[in-house]
């Protein structure tokens, strides 16, 4: 199975390797990935749980059976790290639809991920909700930010996430020649839960404080809200207080 992941080998070339059949291969190797999957995903495969500013993408096209193909979206921290993974959706689905039909969606919607109330931006007595980044594709939330009409927002993290990942898992680089998409699910979330696992077990993370679980507003005006904390947090990082050196030049 390892190797099947780690080097992008036809389930073919597999059969001729260790004397099994290609069915079997494609009968077991998903059953494994599922097992995996249980076992780690409540420590290394969990929804917000470390970092609430994170980055949300969903452009990772998975081609199986030669002339399908499902989208991969993914949540991911600054350490890129998978936070929340969706791999089941026809990659004919726009982003935005992709994301309108996952649990995350209906998760930040009633609150019931570790998103934090409002708190001060830094050197700053003015309180900024905790959001996610996202790219135009997604809507405007108080929750999710998205960059101004006509404004291309870099999101290098996630980018630089299903990077590592494909090339550490080199079966996404060619097509997984299996018809089942419950199947191909498997293996994506068994890949993003062993990446996790080893950016984990294989590197140095910071120990943040336990998230508290921030009320609902009172109000239900969320565009005008979403609107009022991207212009505030703009503000903010023009400022000389929230500006970083290096930003001017990639403007």
């Amino acid at each position: 199975m390892c190797f099947l992941l780690f080097t992008g080998e036809s389930f073919r070339s597999l059969s001729y390797l260790f004397r099994v059949g290609v069915s079997t291969n494609r009968q077991f190797i998903p059953e494994t990935c599922s097992a995996i999957y249980q076992v780690l995903k409540d420590k290394y495969l969990k929804v917000c749980d470390h970092k609430p500013t994170c980055v949300l993408r969903c452009d990772f096209f998975l081609y199986f059976s030669h002339s399908f193909s499902v989208v991969l979206m993914a949540l991911v921290d600054s350490s890129y790290r998978f936070l929340y993974v969706d791999g089941g959706c026809n990659g004919r689905i726009s982003d935005g639809g992709v994301f309108g039909g996952c649990s995350l969606q209906n998760a930040l919607e009633n609150r019931t991920v570790n998103i934090p109330a409002p708190a001060p931006l830094p050197g700053s007595d003015q309180l900024a909700p905790y959001c996610i980044v996202a790219d135009e594709a997604f809507p405007l939330k108080e929750y999710l930010m998205k960059p101004y009409p006509n404004r291309r927002l870099s999101v290098q993290v996630v980018e630089n996430a299903f990077g590592i990942l494909a090339n550490r898992f080199r079966t996404f680089l060619n097509t997984i020649n299996i018809q089942d998409t419950a199947k191909v699910e498997d293996i994506v979330l068994a890949c993003c839960a062993l990446h996790n696992f080893l950016r984990a077990e294989c590197g140095e993370w910071r120990q943040d404080p336990d998230l508290l679980q921030a009320p609902l507003p009172y109000t239900t005006n969320t565009t005008t809200r979403a609107k009022r904390s991207r212009d505030e947090l703009c503000q903010y990082f023009i400022s000389e207080i929230g500006a970083v050196p290096f930003q001017w030049s990639k403007i």
